[in-house]
């Protein structure tokens, strides 16, 4: 048996201001940082380590790596972590950086909940999460992580909501009609237990 984890990043200034955030490249707040230390001290007790750590190449997803490595004691992973853009989260495109509220009361709560939760329509100049699944997601899972569980190694995937939520569905335990219903919350690695590359057992560290 082995694991694959997936570690959303913890909570960013942008989150913390209810703002589209997507691509833009905004740093893990104080509360996230202590996200990822608690995510860290779960990786921990439930002893598990890693042969290779994946992170988007956005700060909030590789500093919550940094910082829950370190707090694991794995932290000379860190430096050889694989950081890429097919695993930045969603690009919200003309509503990046505008806060999610006013954006309802500008356009109207029924398209803002189209525009973020349904699987195939696009944000004006952005990306749908079929978008992510597809053209970023999955090509690089499977050409690039997927050969490492195959052969039983250790991975770690430190991004974000919808990136991760888009390997839920690249593994086969989501689907696009289900996936609403799978939200990743911050600071709860949550772990596949493996068998021949086949997911066995899923569930989240928790205290």
């Amino acid at each position: 048996m082995n694991y694959l984890v997936l570690m959303r990043h913890g909570q960013s200034q942008w989150n913390l201001e209810n703002r589209f955030t997507g691509f833009h490249d905004i740093d893990l707040s104080e509360q996230g940082r202590a996200e990822a230390r608690e995510a860290g001290r779960r990786l921990k007790a439930a002893g598990i380590t890693f042969d290779h750590v994946f992170t988007s190449t956005l700060q909030r997803a590789y500093h919550t790596a940094e910082i829950a490595l370190k707090e694991c004691g794995q932290g000379h992973l860190f430096a050889g972590a694989i950081r890429h853009d097919d695993l930045r989260e969603r690009d919200y495109g003309d509503l990046t950086g505008l806060n999610k509220g006013e954006t309802k009361e500008k356009f109207g709560a029924e398209q803002v909940q189209i525009w973020r939760r349904s699987y195939d329509v696009q944000p004006p100049g952005g990306e749908s999460l079929q978008d992510v699944v597809e053209k970023r997601v999955r090509p690089y899972f499977e050409d690039k992580i997927r050969p490492l569980l195959m052969r039983g190694d250790n991975v770690l995937i430190a991004a974000h909501g919808n990136s991760l939520r888009g390997v839920l569905i690249v593994l086969g335990v989501e689907t696009p009609e289900t996936i609403n219903q799978a939200e990743i919350p911050t600071g709860s690695p949550l772990v596949f237990e493996l068998e021949d590359g086949k997911v066995r057992r899923r569930y989240y560290l928790e205290d």
